[in-house]
C-alpha cells in the first residue's frame, strides 16, 4: 500500500468530515461530532502562521490527518510545537498514523528546527500511545478530568519528544 503525505487544502474538508464521523476517530480526539464540511473548509482556508496541516492519501482518498502547530506567538516557546491527529476508523492499524508521524517528525526536525514536540492523548488510547512512544514521545504527566467524552470526564497523558542531539 502506498501512503502519500501532502499538505491539506480546503478541498479536503469533506474528507475531514468522513474521518471524524467514525466513532473511534472522534473518540480519540478533542473534536466534537457533526462539524460541517463548510466549518472544516473555513478552518483550512484560515490556516494561521505556523500551522502545518497534513493529510495521508491512499489511492486518491484522504484517510488521515495531522496538524503540527508551531508556538509562534511566544518568543520563549518558538522552539516547540504541538500536534493532533486522527485516522479514519477503517484505516487504523494499517500504517497511516506511522506515515503521518514520520512526516511530522521530518518537518519538525529537518525543516522547522523544532526542539520539542508536545501532544495529549487519552490514557485509554493504547494504540496511539504505542505509536507516539515509537517516535520518541514520553509521558510527562497525567491531566485528570481533562476532557468531557461520552458523558464523563476522562484523563489524558501529556507527552513530549525532544529532538535528539546529532553527534559529530
Amino acid at each position: 500500500m502506498n501512503i502519500t503525505i501532502r499538505r491539506a487544502t480546503p478541498d479536503d474538508a469533506e474528507a475531514y468530515v468522513r474521518i471524524f464521523s467514525g466513532p473511534r476517530a472522534i473518540a480519540g480526539t478533542l473534536q466534537i461530532p457533526y462539524t460541517s464540511a463548510e466549518q472544516r473548509r473555513k478552518r483550512l482556508m484560515e490556516t494561521q502562521e505556523g500551522s502545518h496541516p497534513l493529510v495521508a492519501v491512499v489511492d486518491g482518498e484522504v484517510v488521515g490527518h495531522l496538524t503540527l502547530h508551531q508556538h509562534m506567538r511566544s518568543p520563549r516557546r518558538r522552539h516547540s510545537g504541538s500536534l493532533g491527529m486522527a485516522v479514519h476508523d477503517e484505516w487504523q492499524g494499517r500504517g497511516v498514523g506511522t506515515a503521518l508521524m514520520a512526516a511530522c517528525i521530518d518537518l519538525a526536525d529537518n525543516w522547522l528546527n523544532l526542539h520539542r514536540l508536545e501532544l495529549d492523548v487519552y490514557v485509554d488510547n493504547e494504540r496511539a500511545i504505542r505509536l507516539y512512544t515509537k517516535f520518541g514521545f514520553e509521558i510527562e504527566g497525567t491531566m485528570r478530568d481533562y476532557a468531557w467524552r461520552d458523558g464523563r470526564y476522562v484523563d489524558t497523558y501529556f507527552m513530549a519528544r525532544l529532538k535528539p542531539v546529532k553527534s559529530g
